[in-house]
């Protein structure tokens, strides 16, 4: 698209199109933002106009902020067009504020956009000098000097706040600062007052990351790029021996890992793994991204290399020293085998689709239990203690309860002889009931009653029988359905 023609986005605000974003030659004809787009068109009918995209902007936003994380970790979004950066103890690595600030210039711009830059103390400060300001870097105490000037909508106030303040003679920072304090407290709000000493370094106004930023990262810039998959694997492996000192230290171990690959054009890629056990030798958390790169659906793209890599432990858990019992050393072995190829297949195949089964909080057999990631270990319900050598609960349930005839000596007693499938059986022995009962907090929906029985049948079979609903109270006659099967 050719950018010397004049092009605005326009949305709705209230009930009007307005003008919401201009290019540079849009702005020489004199348009600016919250003008009505009928009045920018009768002024000049060429003009060229697009719908805005929250939505599209969002996303490009996000993506720069992924560009933006390879100076430093800590970066929030200031929406619609801004981002906010905080380079605490990250600028030595760039050459100081000035070369860093300059780079980011050079690389935003490198990617199409008109950019601002401004290095401050405060986030308040960089803010209006990024917007309203002519100079870049800020020396510390210099805050007030440089905003004085500046118009009050660099304060980050509501339109309705600066027009309120201009009433009052109020045009530029100089003027508030100026001002007796209780007054312009009592007339705007202490969000006011909150907005100048934040700029001031008065307040703390810390930045919301919006990505948390791990207690154990580690990584390692490149003064080549690498692209191969070998190369990025055997930097991991030595990032990850220097993680896992600093967990040891700790008495840590990382369970979730993040590696972060920083291309020389800026783009980001992201790649996470999960681990069984804590863990803090580099060559078992390389095997794990080996597996990760070895997955379906993981494309290899390295452009021109990568020149930066992170590693971050995003999950830790306790791993205290252990010293193994020369008895059990093979059954530890074999768990820790065990636990190592479930972490294989999670990442190669992903968390999500690795799945095995656990206890569900449900009173009904056929739902105490569910298919959860292989990672997790929820707090289930207790198993029912065994009060006989047939075990409490069979080892295979129906997918549904089947119905059979049932015939029972007395109503509420066990059956003597059943019906299941066309085909007669005697009752040779009987345990129970398990009286079962629906969960009370829930209404309707999960049935009577159930009183369950182990019975063995005059052949052997052992089956688990319940009987549904109380007889005289839920129903006058319950119905029977075969739910199990001991083996």
């Amino acid at each position: 698209m050719e950018t010397s023609l004049p092009l605005v986005l326009a949305g709705r605000r209230g009930q009007a199109q307005r003008l919401v974003a201009l290019n540079a030659a849009a702005t020489a004809l004199g348009l600016v933002p919250g003008l009505g787009l009928a009045d920018a068109q009768a002024r000049f009918p060429a003009l060229r106009v697009l719908p805005e995209d929250p939505a599209a902007d969002g996303h490009l936003l996000e993506a720069l902020a992924d560009r933006a994380e390879r100076w430093t970790p800590l970066v929030a979004l200031d929406a619609p067009d801004g981002l906010l950066l905080d380079i605490t103890g990250c600028a030595h690595l760039f050459g100081g504020e000035a070369a860093l600030a300059t780079a980011i210039r050079r690389h935003v711009a490198g990617l199409g956009f008109s950019v601002r830059v401004a290095v401050a103390g405060t986030v308040g400060c960089a803010w209006a000098l990024a917007r309203y300001g002519r100079q870049a870097m800020v020396a510390a105490g210099a805050e007030a000097a440089l905003l004085a000037p500046l118009p009050l909508a660099c304060l980050r106030l509501a339109g309705e706040t600066v027009a309120g303040l201009a009433e009052a003679g109020l045009e530029t920072v100089g003027d508030l600062i100026a001002r007796p304090r209780a007054p312009l407290a009592a007339r705007y709000g202490a969000g006011l007052l909150r907005r100048l000493d934040q700029a001031l370094g008065a307040v703390d106004e810390p930045i919301s990351p919006r990505r948390p930023v791990a207690d154990h990262l580690v990584e390692r810039r490149l003064a080549e790029p690498v692209s191969l998959e070998t190369q990025v694997l055997g930097l991991i492996e030595c990032l990850g021996d220097s993680l896992g000192a600093g967990l040891e230290a700790e008495g840590r171990g990382a369970t979730r890992l993040e590696a972060s690959l920083f291309r020389v054009d800026g783009v980001q890629r992201r790649l996470a793994v999960g681990a069984g056990r804590p863990l803090r030798r580099g060559a078992e958390i390389a095997r794990l991204f080996a597996e990760r790169l070895a997955g379906a659906g993981e494309d290899w793209d390295a452009g021109f290399g990568f020149d930066l890599i992170r590693l971050a432990a995003v999950e830790t858990a306790r791993l205290a020293p252990e010293q193994p019992d020369l008895e059990a050393g093979a059954g530890v072995a074999a768990e820790a085998a065990f636990d190592l190829l479930l972490d294989r297949l999670g990442a190669r195949l992903g968390p999500d689709r690795l799945r095995r089964p656990a206890a569900a909080d449900r009173h009904h057999p056929e739902r105490a239990a569910a298919l959860v990631p292989a990672g997790v270990t929820p707090a289930g319900a207790p198993p029912p203690e065994q009060d006989s050598r047939i075990p409490a609960r069979p080892y295979r349930l129906l997918a549904r309860p089947e119905p059979v005839e049932a015939m029972a000596e007395v109503p509420d007693g066990p059956p003597r002889r059943f019906r299941w499938r066309g085909r007669l059986h005697e009752v040779a022995r009987a345990e129970g009931p398990e009286r079962i009962a629906p969960e009370w907090w829930r209404t309707g929906g999960d049935g009577p009653t159930r009183d369950y029985f182990r019975v063995e049948t005059a052949e052997g079979a052992r089956l688990w029988l319940y009987r549904a609903g109380l007889f005289g109270q839920e129903t006058e006659r319950p119905s029977w359905y075969l739910h199990g099967f001991f083996l």
